[in-house]
């Protein structure tokens, strides 16, 4: 399907009206990539009303699916939705709407369908609920806009009850002048929209909060005031054209240096630059006038245009130089260092506090059940919160806190089942180098990670070039992804493998990270769901788990490696395309395996 969407993101460009787009839907490819895409998603065996999950449409024979999927859809009338209530950390509670699996594959044939016209048309500082875009992108952005732009008056805008209150008709006509002008598609999409949720009924406004669309559809809604605020400077069009591309840092770049002081001696223009999350953002401004104007300005148009209001307790104008703002787990206040104002941030005090709890309540697993597969959880929810919040200036002193919240918390609860003896994992030797001769606490022989052992990290601006709709923008992923996912290995950790020893799940997410998370044979980047741990020498030849008999690979490779029928080899041997250096060292590993050379 990838040409196809490559096509719709293009064409959109060009500002194309698609009439169209149902026989995309229903295509036989795009039902089965829906399938594949849900079931790779841990959300896909949570239950809706009717008890399926993804197993039980697995079940089914891939044409009976496409012809499931077709036939619902011919005459459409969603499965009612089941409401989960998921308490808040303020004390409020958030309403969850979980659709059947079936409507979720539905959901998401619509949504592959829909999102490259949408990306095509989504203003670059929206980052909430999009490809390859992330809460970091928008924080990294907010700082820029302090620090380097010199920007210290920020609007925050809090809408109450943003997912419960978006208008369905004014949604509906949004979509239709984003070019999305099929009316099957769009009529579906309505019918989605007033699913009857259980114990509540239909409703006329709202989009359910659990269901795959969603996030798409209040992007779609918010994104008129993206370009709103946008058009007011950042994109503001003027008769004569000041703006220059130039290659900074080696990229070429829009300049519109020139633009903005032009604007700013021949115009009466406010300066403001909006970055948004999902409902959550904030409008940075030069001045403390202009800013109390575009609050009013905008609460306005919320108003009359989305039929949406605002929290007036959470919305407010805050200079920087004396306040600080909270934006997506971090605070921010810009103080004077030497001769400049720059931006010193901090975990926000809610983070913290749950910070503090989720390692709290990994500490009471252990005390329950006292095993490696434990404490691997732990240092796995350990190294997900330093990597998030390495980018707060202010990191060091935060988890310093939190070390010593826990620290009597930890010694109470473990000093029966730990000690001070073990051996260091090659990822705690990597990562931890500076607290090699601290004391450490083990628990069945694994060391827990230091709570407070992160350094901050400079936030980086997201790469508007990256895109999953262009043969360039697919390129750039490839290239700027990490040498290693940070997410895979905290995967490794939380999910060791049971019947296998110790050694080998340690050796497990050593050898991932030295392999730079490439397959050893083909080079290609390993993915959750396509990567193995071969035993070069099998255990039934005397092979061990030690790090030098493992390496990752991929499933086709893994295959090829232990196939014997010539059939199979040959069918794996046309699907992979193997080049001759590859084909030399899946002979390497097929010897060692015991099984004969590949000609």
């Amino acid at each position: 399907m990838q040409q196809t969407f490559d096509q719709l993101y293009k064409e959109s460009q060009s500002n194309k009206k698609f009439k169209n787009l149902y026989e995309l839907i229903v295509n036989r490819e795009n039902i089965l990539l829906a399938y594949r895409n849900i079931k790779k998603n841990k959300g896909s065996f949570t239950k809706g009303i009717n008890e399926s999950t993804i197993i039980t449409i697995g079940e089914k024979e891939p044409e009976k699916l496409v012809n499931y999927v077709r036939k619902r859809l011919e005459n459409f009338t969603p499965h009612k939705i089941r409401r989960k209530e998921i308490p808040k950390a303020n004390g409020g509670i958030r309403p969850l709407g979980i659709p059947t699996i079936e409507d979720r594959i539905i959901q998401q044939c619509i949504k592959q369908v829909l999102e490259p016209i949408c990306e095509a048309k989504f203003h670059h500082h929206s980052y909430g609920f999009r490809p390859n875009r992330g809460t970091l992108h928008a924080y990294s952005r907010a700082v820029t806009l302090a620090n380097i732009n010199k920007l210290h008056y920020v609007v925050d805008i809090d809408i109450k009850g943003f997912f419960d209150n978006v208008n369905h008709g004014k949604l509906l006509k949004q979509m239709w002048n984003l070019g999305i002008q099929d009316k099957r598609v769009i009529s579906i999409i309505s019918k989605l929209l007033k699913a009857e949720i259980v114990g509540i009924g239909k409703s006329d406004k709202g989009t359910p909060q659990g269901g795959i669309l969603t996030p798409l559809l209040s992007n779609i809604v918010l994104n008129e005031l993206d370009w709103w605020i946008s058009d007011q400077w950042e994109t503001f069009k003027t008769r004569k054209n000041y703006e220059r591309e130039r290659i900074i840092s080696g990229k070429r770049r829009l300049d519109r240096s020139v633009k903005y002081k032009t604007l700013k001696r021949a115009t009466k223009l406010k300066e403001m630059f909006i970055v948004r999350y999902a409902d959550d953002f904030k409008i940075f401004c030069r001045d403390h006038k202009s800013a109390f104007k575009i609050f009013e300005g905008v609460k306005k148009w919320l108003k009359e245009r989305l039929h949406l209001d605002i929290s007036k307790e959470k919305s407010k104008v805050i200079n920087l130089r004396k306040n600080f703002s909270e934006f997506l787990g971090f605070k921010m206040k810009v103080t004077r260092n030497k001769k400049k104002h720059t931006v010193k941030s901090f975990m926000t005090d809610k983070a913290k506090r749950n910070a503090t709890q989720k390692i709290k309540e990994n500490i009471k697993r252990i005390k329950k059940n006292t095993s490696a597969r434990e404490v691997s959880k732990i240092n796995a929810t350990i190294l997900g919160l330093q990597n998030f919040y390495q980018q707060a200036t202010m990191v060091t002193k935060d988890f310093s806190e939190i070390a010593f919240s826990v620290k009597r918390n930890l010694y109470n609860s473990l000093k029966d089942v730990s000690s001070e003896n073990g051996e260091l994992s090659k990822y705690y030797k990597t990562h931890y180098k500076d607290y090699l001769r601290k004391k450490k606490t083990f628990v069945a022989k694994v060391a827990i990670f230091p709570i407070d052992g992160v350094k901050h990290k400079n936030p980086k601006n997201f790469t508007q070039e990256i895109n999953n709709y262009t043969i360039e923008g697919r390129s750039l992923i490839h290239k700027t992804q990490k040498s290693v996912s940070e997410g895979i290995i905290r995967y490794l950790m939380k999910n060791p493998v049971i019947n296998q020893s110790m050694e080998y799940n340690d050796n497990r997410i050593s050898k991932y990270i030295a392999q730079k998370g490439i397959c050893f044979v083909t080079g290609e980047p390993l993915l959750l769901n396509n990567m193995e741990l071969h035993h070069k020498k099998p255990k039934s030849l005397g092979g061990n788990d030690e790090y030098n008999n493992l390496v990752f690979i991929t499933k086709s490779i893994h295959k090829l490696i232990h196939a014997t029928r010539e059939e199979t080899i040959e069918n794996y041997l046309q699907m992979i395309k193997v080049t001759k250096e590859c084909k030399d060292k899946v002979n390497k590993l097929r010897v060692m395996a015991g099984n004969k050379v590949l000609v």
